[in-house]
C-alpha cells in the first residue's frame, strides 16, 4: 500500500524531484549539523527527511530503470552477475 508521501513523489516531474532531492539534502546536513551543535527540538526529523531523500532517489532510480533499453538492461545484468561472483 503506498502511502501518501509516496503519491505525492509519483505524482511530480523529474525534473521537480531532483529539485526536491537537492532541497531535502540541504535541509537534511543543516538539521544534522544544528542537532551536533545546539540539539533540535525533535530529533526524529532527521529520520524522517533522511527517509524522504531515500524515497526520492528510489523514485528517480525507478524512472531511470524503465527508461532503459532492452540491451542497457542486459549489460547491467552481467555486470550484477560479475559482481555476485567476487563475494
Amino acid at each position: 500500500m503506498a502511502t501518501k508521501k509516496n503519491q505525492e513523489i509519483k505524482a511530480l516531474s523529474t525534473e521537480e524531484l531532483q529539485q526536491e532531492l537537492s532541497a531535502n539534502e540541504t535541509q537534511l546536513n543543516k538539521m544534522k549539523f544544528d542537532n551536533a551543535v545546539t540539539g533540535l527540538d525533535n530529533p526524529l526529523q532527521i529520520r524522517e527527511t533522511r527517509r524522504d531523500v531515500a524515497r526520492i532517489k528510489t523514485e528517480l532510480r525507478s524512472r531511470e530503470m524503465s527508461e532503459m533499453t532492452e540491451s542497457q538492461i542486459a549489460k547491467r545484468s552481467k555486470i550484477r552477475a560479475r559482481r555476485a561472483k567476487k563475494r
